[in-house]
């Protein structure tokens, strides 16, 4: 008690041991001043003793009382201690269940037993008692960390002992609840885009126009009503959207089906129009909110248009619709407009480089020529990036025919010498992708990364390129080389203009894209092809390119034998898993499959040469294979998609493009 006491400081007493102190003082100094006082006078010694004797008995006494009130202090205070300790184990808002090696609960405190009614207890297990309970206990003892977890309508804190056969329950419904509402009123703000408004209203009157104005609005006004979000209308094509987050993840389980019913319903009255809105939230600055909402919105228009992109800074992308094939709204202007921007920016480089994705097509080595030809009639220096080991058999033949044109073939540099000639002031252009990591030098990309140019006709995905300097993405283009062509008419005409071998590559890349001009083809992409005979292509020519050899016919139509229905209207066809397939085979294998009757989509599945498992995807349009491609990591059109996985076999992915196509059907 004494030990416990030395602890404390008792307010306005002494302790003990400074008592025995001053005691041990005052006799001292009592016995000096006696033996000094007795031998001057023995009267007064004798008086001076029996006064420090009455003083030294008053201090005695004193320290017994002193010592008394302490102790009885520190008992009173060890008392309340315990009894706060017990009040505090009983009554605090903490359940607390005690249990043995076999899960029978030995004892459990007031404040748990008001989640578990009436029931008796005590000796039973706790999974007897309540197995949602007994299950989260058994989970929790894993680890000794605070975890959350549900129980009943409640949330829960627990910490699991299992060696002390304890649990500690602390109900954080309140706050989990404040929580939820916190996180279900984050500002979302979205930008929405009629896509083909200038080209729908062109050939309308002034009451027509106000007719589509007023239908678009209500139809928008409606939907916004519906979510409890606000809509503002701020031009003719253009309206912002501000909701809660809440409201955001109610639209994504009604997956934006007004699109369907916008365009569906003008397409009766023969006004099309389909829109597209950029979603953003999870940022507390409005003005990044804004800016991620606009840069949604690019990535909705990049992909065809009429859809919904939703995206945080800290996720990937959701796309919603997508399902239709992007109307064609080109116009002359803007190929002017581009092929004068790139002008500009040749002026501003020293060199050119042009490179498109690994293992090149045909469309992409076409365009690449193509890009070349155009810097020098802009007298610029420009070097077609290939890697001669990596091409397809098409590619090759092209390769080879360049020995009759010293003046291409010398342009031609591999990727590791690309990366040994940039300088500063070196210009990168990227044809027939946009997506970095399938360049053929991802390398290049990134030391020039910050003067890089894209044309492309695929639909722009999630992984871009952070700054180019100029984008080109037509998804309803047919094709890289049709682009590339139509900038021809805008180029000096003073300089030596595209020459017969180009002009082949070029038409030859359209035609592999439109499968002979049997898909994807507009009135623009007939101009462009015109005008590439009209300069000197070769039809013959490019027939002899695109030849199917010998091997490449028996590995096709083996491929072809094994064909499976996975849905009444989808074909799969699966390789073998030491059998190597060109890419080129498959995607011959499968526009055959989409040749058959009764055949809206196939899939062919394959071991690479570079040890990758690749699918190639076709449909006929009314099948979105892009969206499909893209939850496997790849991308391209709504007809024409693929994607290559590496570390993987021809059996998983097999099961996980069933496991997708399943999925998908499900939700239509």
């Amino acid at each position: 008690m004494k030990k416990f006491a030395s602890k404390f400081e008792i307010p306005g007493i002494f302790r003990d041991r400074d008592v025995k102190i001053m005691g041990i003082i005052i006799l001292a100094v009592a016995v000096i001043a006696t033996v000094l006082t007795l031998i001057k006078s023995l009267l007064l010694g004798l008086l001076l003793l029996g006064l420090f004797v009455v003083l030294f008995g008053a201090i005695y006494f004193g320290s017994l009382r002193v010592n008394k009130r302490t102790n009885e202090y520190v008992s009173n205070l060890s008392y309340r201690i315990k009894r706060g300790e017990q009040e505090a184990l009983i009554k605090m808002p903490i359940g607390i269940l005690l249990y043995d090696e076999n899960e029978r609960i030995q004892w459990a405190n007031p404040y748990i037993q008001q989640y578990l009614g009436d029931a008796e207890i005590l000796g039973r297990t706790i999974s007897e008692v309540d197995e949602e309970l007994g299950k989260i206990v058994q989970t929790s003892e894993t680890s000794e960390e605070v975890q959350i977890v549900h129980w009943g309508d409640n949330q829960f804190e627990i910490i699991s002992q299992k060696s002390l056969g304890v649990v500690y329950l602390l109900d954080i419904t309140r706050y989990a609840k404040i929580e939820d509402r916190y996180q279900d009123e984050q500002i979302v703000i979205g930008q929405i885009f009629v896509d083909n408004y200038d080209e729908v209203t062109q050939s309308m009157d002034d009451q027509e126009i106000a007719n589509l104005n007023n239908y678009v609005t209500n139809k928008l006004t409606s939907w916004a009503n519906e979510f409890q979000a606000f809509l503002k209308r701020v031009d003719d094509d253009h309206y912002i959207l501000i909701t809660y987050a809440k409201s955001l993840r109610e639209m994504e389980a009604d997956k934006f089906n007004f699109l369907d019913d916008i365009r569906q319903e003008t397409s009766q009255k023969n006004y099309p129009v389909t829109l597209s809105l950029g979603i953003a939230y999870g940022d507390q600055d409005l003005a990044t909110l804004a800016n991620t909402a606009q840069n949604n919105l690019d990535l909705a228009l990049g992909r065809g248009g009429d859809q919904v992109v939703v995206k945080s800074p800290n996720e990937d992308a959701r796309f919603y619709g997508g399902k239709t094939n992007p109307m064609e709204k080109r116009t002359r202007v803007r190929a002017r407009m581009i092929a004068q921007a790139i002008q500009d920016i040749f002026r501003q480089a020293d060199q050119i480089f042009v490179m498109g994705h690994a293992a090149p097509d045909m469309d992409a080595m076409g365009a690449a020529m193509g890009i070349r030809r155009i810097a020098q009639m802009n007298d610029k220096l420009c070097h077609i990036v290939v890697n001669p080991a990596n091409v397809h058999t098409d590619v090759k033949r092209l390769l080879s025919d360049m020995a009759d044109f010293p003046e291409i073939e010398q342009s031609l540099v591999s990727p590791e010498d690309a990366l040994t000639m940039t300088t500063d002031h070196s210009l990168l252009i990227m044809v027939d992708h946009s997506k970095p990591s399938i360049s053929i030098s991802p390398e290049l990309y990134e030391q020039l990364q910050a003067r890089t140019i894209i044309i492309d006709h695929h639909r722009r995905g999630q992984e871009f390129p952070e700054n180019p300097m100029l984008v080109y993405i037509e998804p309803y283009a047919s094709s890289t080389c049709e682009l590339i062509t139509e900038m021809f008419e805008y180029q000096p005409q003073n300089m030596p203009s595209i020459n017969k071998l180009e002009a082949t590559a070029m038409l030859a890349g359209i035609t592999v894209d439109t499968k002979s001009f049997s898909l994807r083809t507009g009135t623009r992409t007939f101009d462009a092809a015109s005008y590439l005979r009209s300069v000197g292509a070769d039809g013959v020519m490019v027939q002899n390119l695109l030849k199917e050899n010998v091997n490449d016919f028996i590995q096709r139509n083996h491929l072809i034998d094994t064909v499976e229905m996975i849905e009444p209207n989808i074909a799969l066809c699966v390789g073998e898993e030491n059998q190597t397939y060109d890419p080129v085979t498959a995607a011959q294998a499968a526009d055959t499959l989409l040749s058959l009757s009764g055949i809206e989509a196939s899939f062919v599945i394959v071991v690479r040469p570079d040890g990758k498992i690749g699918i190639s995807a076709r449909s006929n349009g009314e099948f979105n294979v892009q969206v499909i491609m893209e939850k496997m990591g790849g991308g391209g059109h709504l007809s024409n998609a693929a994607t290559q996985i590496a570390e993987s076999s021809i059996a998983d992915v097999r099961q996980q493009l069933i496991d997708i196509l399943h999925q998908d059907e499900s939700e239509n």
